[in-house]
């Protein structure tokens, strides 16, 4: 930047300065006025204007040069007054990224109003300033000149594009990399301080502000070990930010009409067409059969880490214990293990428009980007996670988030085979590793739900539904008999999803039929309820 011509940096300056009588002004010393500008106060209270136009001007090289520099030296003087602050260290870093040289002006200009939200509302919040930043990555990545770099870079996706940049950018986040670039960052300082340091005043003032630079990174060696873990977490959860609004442009379902689904597959029905077709999800005798642990090893276990209450009385946090399992849960694992999962992370659950979303079973995202990947998806889940046809329906997903800051207590462990007393001769063979977790029916955060009496060529829309207190009420003086009767005669659906983690439902890709398709039921005409419907929640 120190030997670039000064008719373009009077540009660049006048531009990110708003200042443009000095660029009409031939006896100004552009040198100067740029360490004005360097050294000017720099406002962590910017506007949301100003953050986009910060944003926009990464893609203006000299321009943005002249920003990196000034965010590089608010960054020096906050650790001047204080060394000690872990999150002064983490803003510095923030800003090295920024000079990373493998990383491309978009991207840079994405994350700049990132980190601007994150720095407004302080790193122990990051999942609330990414979701206020994404809605004005989504302002500027709506500009004009932005669309064009996008069209000319012929990117199509381009929220999952910028995932995964990020992605790959985060990999490379380490104390070797951010100290080439504070070194790289030094350099331009350097010439530029040799352009003004015989200046009186400015020269003395350039040349001390150098000086404090280069003290800071004498020091930063020792501190960025300790800033990079919350910055990755931070880039972890503008990922899984950006990821999100990927699926909802990609696979969100807008209209319950494109929904080809043709209800539950009772279990009857799923053996007679498992017995005639034989799918090839199927294990047969003498296969690898993985056993389930026994519930008895681990009932006294799991009572006593779910327990509500400490022998004393006192109520146990929910965040300090796991959730239950019924000795049916318990012996869907072949290994069975306690797990905290610390955010930012994301888990999944395949499903279908009868299914609630807020339910135990589900896998980590790489388990679920393995299934995806798989030449077939659907008959992956089903075998490597034991999932019969008549258990639960499959066509859509849905994803729960684990927040920056938050933590969820689960139960994990490699899914166990499963047999069917009508398959004799086969079973499920599980082994990929399942997630299990619950709320309990009462808790508010669980789906809203409605009961419709299957009318054959009816379509559910002109069905009355019942609630489930309705069916709660209808259920207390029935037989066991009366009760599965009443269950197969009427199909749940989704009203609303109520929890606040949980986004979605979105398309799996898989279609809603099983057998290949042969099963030949008319397709039901789902009634429009929110649940039905992508909900991405920010």
């Amino acid at each position: 930047m120190s030997d670039v011509a000064t008719t373009p940096m009077r540009d660049a300056l006048a531009w990110a300065t708003n200042d443009t009588s000095k660029a009409k002004e031939p006896s100004t010393n552009p040198f100067v006025w740029l360490w004005e500008a360097i050294e000017g106060d720099f406002n962590d209270e910017r506007s949301t204007a100003q953050i986009l136009f910060d944003a926009a001007v990464s893609m203006i090289p000299l321009v943005d040069q002249l920003c990196d520099m000034r965010d590089l030296v608010a960054n020096v003087r906050k650790l001047s007054r204080d060394a000690h602050d872990m999150w002064n260290w983490v803003a510095l870093v923030l800003t090295l990224i920024g000079l990373f040289p493998t990383l491309g002006s978009l991207v840079k200009g994405v994350l700049k109003i990132f980190f601007a939200f994150i720095r407004h509302h302080g790193g122990t919040a990051a999942a609330k300033a990414v979701d206020a930043g994404m809605t004005w990555v989504i302002t500027f990545l709506r500009r004009r000149d932005v669309q064009r770099y996008i069209s000319l870079s012929k990117i199509d996706e381009i929220f999952k594009w910028l995932a995964t940049e990020i992605r790959a950018m985060r990999a490379k986040v380490n104390v070797r990399e951010l100290m080439r670039a504070f070194d790289r960052g030094i350099d331009v300082l350097q010439g530029l301080v040799g352009k003004v340091e015989i200046i009186p005043v400015v020269g003395k003032k350039a040349t001390a502000t150098l000086e404090d630079v280069r003290r800071i990174r004498m020091m930063a060696n020792e501190h960025f070990a300790g800033a990079i873990r919350p910055v990755q977490d931070l880039l972890d959860s503008i990922v899984l930010r950006l990821e999100k609004e990927a699926l909802a442009k990609q696979k969100g379902i807008v209209d319950v009409a494109n929904i080809h689904f043709r209800g539950n597959l009772p279990e009857a029905a799923a053996v007679a067409l498992m017995r005639k077709y034989s799918p090839r999800w199927l294990s047969k005798n003498g296969d690898e059969f993985l056993y389930s642990v026994k519930a008895d090893d681990f009932r006294t276990i799991v009572r006593n880490v779910s327990a509500k209450t400490d022998p004393h009385g006192r109520l146990i946090p929910e965040k300090d214990r796991f959730p239950y399992l019924s000795d049916q849960s318990v012996e869907s694992f072949h290994t069975l293990a306690q797990h905290v999962i610390r955010g930012p992370a994301r888990l999944y659950r395949v499903l279908g428009p009868s299914s609630r979303a807020m339910s135990d079973c589900w896998v980590t995202e790489a388990v679920f980007k393995k299934l995806q990947s798989a030449p077939d998806p659907k008959a992956a889940w089903r075998e490597h996670l034991a999932v019969w046809p008549d258990w639960n329906p499959d066509g859509q997903f849905v994803i729960y988030d684990i927040k920056a800051g938050e933590t969820l207590n689960v139960w994990c462990g490699k899914a166990a085979s499963q047999r069917k007393a009508g398959l004799p001769d086969h079973f499920l063979r599980g082994g990929e590793e399942q997630i299990v977790f619950n709320i309990e029916r009462t808790d508010v955060r669980n789906d809203t739900v409605l009961y419709y009496k299957n009318t054959s060529g009816k379509p559910l829309s002109q069905v009355k539904p019942m609630t489930q207190e309705q069916v709660n009420a209808l259920k207390q003086n029935m037989t066991a008999a009366q009760r599965k009767a009443f269950d197969d005669s009427h199909l749940c659906l989704r009203q609303k999803i109520n929890h606040p983690n949980i986004s979605g439902p979105f398309e799996t890709g898989w279609g809603y039929t099983e057998f290949d398709g042969v099963l030949r039921a008319a397709k039901i005409g789902l009634p429009e309820l929110p649940g039905q419907l992508t909900t991405v929640n920010r």
